[in-house]
């Protein structure tokens, strides 16, 4: 296509797409742009994958779990494919090259617990997937799920570790990753018709500027999404939240990760961590974060407890330590208030607003944005200016949301706790 005009001035930066938002949406788009030669710079605020993707499980979700009412609903059909994805990504057979990234598990357990609703929803499980479970003798169960009724299967989804997938962008993008403060050091300017035609940066440390000029922005910052396009006079009602209240135990747990169906529901979804101390740290997902919503910290805890029990029989708690965090699901609006079904943009002029929906949804979100803007944009340049840019801060590494957690309870203590509630 033909350039777009643009008057620069002489600390002006011409840019073909600037993106806001250091999560796995950002950092995977940006990937794709630059290995396709179009210059292209991300903008973050905190840390890289601050937010949803660092407070993420890390699995790399096949579909399984919205097969569990026995039918192929859209939302599995359209996140089918995604481990395939990711499974060459991180072998390092296709972009981005994600093969720094550790792996927790290259698969995970799927179990059921006692009740018949559970039995049911095992019959879902194989419908159209790419990715089905294989079920399991005894001599191949984990020791942790000996004791589990019934079916014990290994589904092949990867569980990577989210931090070690933000180091692996960084370590590949550090030039074109920028630290800026969101609230005294970001202006627009903002042409008649709204599209964005200057981004003003200002570093207060250094007292230095940027004046980026784009010919495209991509807002992919989640839940930050919304103040940005107020902050461009854009309308603010495109997008939803949707809580979660989270668990974490840490101890001497065994390694599990793995997902306890009950019906058409995930009880509980466990993913591990290696605390900075040599312990085992689990996240409880699924249901006990979703029914947790409206508990306070002491009684999701106390909840999360019983339910650990109830989905692994003989699993021994004793010398664990648990804590909470919550974090919020960013989407675009649906009219129920419910889950989209896939990933989604939409464009206001120069300026796209995308959210991944999953963090497996990741590649299908950056495939899409660029069918769409690789036509808008001019012929590959690189970025006039480049050294400027080299004495800007770059973003961190996000700390885990119980990294900075101080305040943890003995299960000796939910155990109190739910012996006083039964009386």
């Amino acid at each position: 296509m033909e350039a777009r005009t643009r008057n620069l001035n002489q600390h002006d930066i011409p840019v073909q797409v600037v993106l806001f938002g250091g999560g796995i949406a950002g950092l995977w788009l940006l990937d794709e742009l630059t290995s396709r030669g179009y210059s292209a710079l991300l903008l973050e605020a905190r840390g890289l994958g601050s937010g949803q993707t660092i407070a993420s499980q890390g699995i790399i979700h096949g579909g399984l779990k919205y097969t569990l009412q026995g039918m192929l609903t859209r939302s599995a059909a359209e996140i089918r494919e995604m481990p395939g994805i990711w499974k060459a990504c991180l072998a390092g057979t296709r972009t981005p090259d994600l093969s720094p990234t550790p792996l927790r598990s290259e698969f995970c357990y799927l179990w059921r617990t006692e009740s018949l609703r559970s039995r049911l929803g095992m019959i879902g499980a194989r419908a159209g997937l790419r990715v089905a479970p294989t079920s399991l003798d005894e001599t191949e169960r984990p020791d942790v799920l000996q004791h589990c009724p019934g079916t014990v299967a290994r589904l092949d989804e990867q569980v990577l570790s989210p931090a070690g997938l933000m180091e692996s962008f960084l370590k590949q993008h550090r030039d074109r990753l920028l630290k800026i403060d969101a609230e005294k050091g970001l202006e627009f300017d903002l042409s008649a018709s709204g599209e964005i035609t200057r981004i003003r940066l200002t570093e207060e440390q250094t007292d230095s500027q940027l004046n980026l000029v784009p010919e495209q922005v991509v807002f992919t910052a989640g839940k930050g999404n919304i103040h940005l396009r107020q902050r461009c006079g854009l309308s603010t009602t495109v997008g939803q939240t949707r809580p979660l209240h989270m668990v974490v135990v840490r101890g001497n747990l065994p390694w599990l990760n793995g997902h306890c169906v009950d019906g058409a529901k995930t009880r509980v979804t466990i993913s591990s961590e290696q605390t900075s101390d040599g312990q085992t740290l689990w996240q409880l997902g699924g249901q006990i974060a979703e029914l947790g919503v409206n508990m306070s910290r002491e009684e999701v805890l106390a909840f999360a407890a019983v339910e650990l029990k109830a989905a692994i029989p003989g699993l021994d708690l004793n010398d664990t330590e648990w804590s909470s965090y919550r974090v919020d699901r960013a989407e675009p609006v649906t009219g129920d208030g419910k889950r989209p079904d896939h990933a989604f943009f939409l464009r206001d002029d120069n300026i796209w607003t995308a959210w991944p929906t999953k963090l497996a949804l990741a590649p299908q979100l950056a495939d899409h944005l660029l069918t769409a803007l690789s036509p808008l944009l001019t012929a590959n340049q690189p970025i006039d200016g480049a050294d400027l840019l080299t004495r800007w801060p770059r973003p961190p590494i996000a700390d885990y949301p119980w990294e900075t957690e101080a305040d943890w309870t003995n299960y000796s203590q939910l155990t109190t706790i739910n012996t006083r509630r039964a009386a």
